[in-house]
């Protein structure tokens, strides 16, 4: 299993390396040290809630998006996907039965 510090920052690395941000950029937006940067994106360091909020706003995800362990493939790409799974999360188990019957639907209708 991967250590928490390295898969978070692959993942900070992985959101910056996409917004084509260097690291300065990111340590300017995020308002936090450059080094501070480069040792996270390394595993070195861990950060705190603060700075997580403050990398993941830099970035323009959901915090939670830097400690996802399994990114399928391309998912860094779908911004649409990112955005509508956010959406999900703050439904009730009644409006997501709701909806997976929605979903199951229109799956079956071939295009």
């Amino acid at each position: 299993m991967v250590d928490l510090r390295t898969r978070f920052g692959s993942l900070v690395r992985a959101h910056r390396v996409r917004l084509r941000l260097t690291q300065e950029a990111l340590a300017e937006r995020a308002n936090i040290s450059t080094d501070m940067v480069s040792k996270i994106e390394g595993g070195n360091s861990g950060a705190r809630f603060g700075v997580i909020t403050q990398l993941a706003e830099a970035l323009g995800v959901d915090p939670a998006e830097l400690f996802t362990p399994d990114l399928p493939a391309g998912q860094l790409e779908r911004a649409t996907l990112t955005e509508i799974t956010s959406r999900l999360a703050s439904l009730s188990d009644g409006e997501l039965r709701w909806l997976k019957g929605i979903f199951e639907a229109a799956l079956r209708f071939k295009y």
